[in-house]
C-alpha cells in the first residue's frame, strides 16, 4: 500500500511491468553503443518467430529465442530492439532506453524499437498487447527517454520488409504520433 501511495505522488500511475534482462535470463551484450535521449522515434516491429507468448515463461523463451537469433545467427552485439511486449501483458526489456538497436537501419541511434511479438500479417494483437505498447511509449515520454514530440514508424519505413505487419501496421497508423517516412 506504502509503495502505491509513493508511486501516485511522483505521478507513475502505470500498471505497466516491465521485465529486466535479469529476469527473462539474457546474456550479456557483446558490445554496447550509448544512445542520446530523448530520440524523437520509435519504431514498431513484429518478431514472426517466435509465435505470441501467452505467460511469462513463454515470452521468456521468446525473448532467449531472439537473443539467439539476433546473437549468434546474425553476429550482433545483442537482441536488436530496445523493448518487446507480449500476449501476457508485459514488456521485456531489450537494449533498453539509452542503448543503441540493430532493428531499423537508419534509426537505430534515434529510435526506440518495440517488437510486438507474433506474426501480424493477418492478424492484429491483443488489446492487452496493444496498451503495454501505448504504456512502455508514455513511460519513454514521462522518463525523458522519448521525444514528447516523437514520430511512430513502422519498421517497414525504415527499410524494404513486411515488418511489422499488414494489420499492425494499419493499426499504427491511426495512432496519434504515427509519420510517414
Amino acid at each position: 500500500m506504502y509503495l502505491f501511495l509513493v508511486l501516485i505522488a511522483i505521478g507513475t500511475t502505470h500498471a505497466l511491468d516491465i521485465v529486466s534482462r535479469d529476469e527473462w535470463g539474457a546474456r550479456p551484450p557483446t558490445n554496447v553503443v550509448p544512445q542520446s535521449n530523448p530520440v524523437p522515434y520509435v519504431v514498431i516491429h513484429h518478431s514472426v518467430e517466435p509465435e505470441v507468448c501467452y505467460t511469462k515463461e513463454d515470452c521468456i523463451q521468446a525473448m532467449q529465442t531472439m537473443q539467439d537469433m539476433h546473437q549468434i545467427d546474425n553476429g550482433w552485439a545483442d537482441i536488436g530492439y530496445s523493448f518487446a511486449v507480449g500476449g501476457d501483458g508485459n514488456a521485456y526489456e531489450g537494449r533498453g532506453w539509452s542503448a543503441e538497436g540493430a532493428h531499423a537501419p537508419g534509426y537505430n541511434s534515434r529510435s526506440i524499437g518495440i517488437c510486438v511479438i507474433g506474426n501480424w500479417m493477418e492478424a492484429v494483437p491483443s488489446e492487452k498487447q496493444l496498451q503495454t505498447v501505448h504504456e512502455l511509449i508514455e513511460y519513454g515520454v514521462e522518463l525523458g527517454m522519448i521525444s514528447g514530440s516523437y514520430g511512430l514508424i513502422g519498421h517497414r519505413e525504415a527499410t524494404e520488409t513486411l515488418c511489422p505487419g499488414d494489420l499492425l501496421f494499419e493499426e499504427i497508423t491511426t495512432w496519434p504520433h504515427f509519420v510517414q517516412v
